[in-house]
Order: structure tokens, then sequence, then C-alpha cells
């Protein structure tokens, strides 16, 4: 296991309003805009490899810099390229972070001083749910994604582990970026199962009025 001490203090950052990124979970990433593609060639010169996906925050202060205070880092473990020069990669969650200060330089992307403390279960085992109900969400999972006209591979979700599953859920559903962020900030994965729970169970509502209650 990679320890803190061990994860630089400062990283590039992607701010993609509705990207979310979770520790142990796989992010796929298409990159065209030049900045970024700068980014990315920057990166892979790096020993750690690590990009921080964070969400914009239109609410923020101006010393919050636009961006949610809250991301999550991931290794460029994935990368091909593209016959008109886009890059097509994967990040691997290795941490959350707390953004501290953004550091002032010459790349045409953004990049900040952060801090890692409080996330060290991100780098532990996986998490397990003891408490989470499969049967009961497989059957609202249908009408979500029916609602939301999405297509998924089922037998490949009904087989998952309980964090493969809330966490690929909690990064594959449609939900609004403040949402998203709320997911990423749960504290556990019980806490993200409730907080995938609730957001499903308010879009069947909205959507069909009365609706199956997910333990």
């Amino acid at each position: 296991m990679k320890i803190q001490s061990d994860l630089p203090e400062t990283i590039p950052v992607f701010p993609l309003p509705g990207a979310l990124l979770l520790p142990r979970a796989r992010l796929p990433l298409h990159i065209f805009e030049p900045r970024y593609l700068a980014m990315i060639e920057d990166c892979m010169k790096t020993p750690h490899r690590l990009i921080g996906m964070i969400q914009p925050n239109p609410f923020a202060t101006s010393e919050g810099a636009g961006l949610h205070k809250i991301g999550c880092a991931g290794r460029l473990t994935q990368f091909s390229e593209t016959e008109d020069g886009r890059y097509l990669i994967t990040l691997s969650g290795i941490s959350r972070f707390r953004v501290v200060a953004e550091r002032e330089g010459f790349t045409p992307y953004r990049r900040f001083e952060v801090s890692w403390k409080g996330f060290e279960s991100d780098q532990g085992k996986e998490e397990t749910d003891p408490g989470l109900d499969r049967k009961t969400l497989m059957r609202s999972l249908s009408r979500y994604f029916a609602n939301q006209e999405l297509s998924t591979d089922w037998d490949s979700l009904e087989q998952a582990e309980d964090e493969m599953l809330i966490n690929a859920l909690s990064m594959l559903c449609p939900f609004a970026p403040e949402d998203k962020q709320a997911l990423l900030e749960a504290p556990s994965l019980v806490t993200r199962r409730e907080t995938l729970i609730t957001l499903i169970e308010y879009a069947l509502r909205s959507g069909e009025g009365s609706g199956d209650i997910i333990q």
C-alpha cells in the first residue's frame, strides 16, 4: 500500500463538471483541449503520474478558486493517441485530497498544493457494505436506467463486489455535479451507498410518483 508521505504536495488538476473519480475505481477520459493535452504530456514525465479530478464550484468565493475543496487524484495507467492528436486515457483512483492553495506558474493548466490528510483509508483495503440489499437495489436500478434511457451489463453489476458496485454506480449515473460531489465526500462506503440510494429514490419519485424503498 502506498503511504501518504509518498504522494506529492502539488498536482495538476482537471476541473470537469459531472466527472467523478473514486479511490480504487477507474475513469476513462477523452482529452482534446490543448491545455489538457499539455497536462497529460507533463504528467507522463513525473514518477507518480497523478492528476487531480475536481468539480467546479459556481458558488465558491475567490478564495476557493472556483473549485470544490475536495477532489480525487488518479494515476494515469492507460494512454493512447488518436491520429488527429487526441488522447484517450484511463485514471486509476488513488486517494481523495483537499485543496490547499493554487500554485502559480507557466503551465496552461492549473496546479494546486494539496493535503492528503483525512483520506488514509482511500489507500487501504476495499470496503464492504453488510447492509446492502442488492435485490431491491437492482430492481430500483432497472427502473431508474429505463427512465434515463441507459443501458448496462447487468450480469457484471450483479456479480460485482460491494465497493465496485456502489462506486461504479456513483460514477456512471447521470447525477448533477453537486450530487456527484456529495458522493465523493461520503466518509465511508455505507454513507456513499445511502447517498446513492437517496438520489435514485428522488429521481424515481420525481419521474414515477412512488417507488421501492431501498435498504
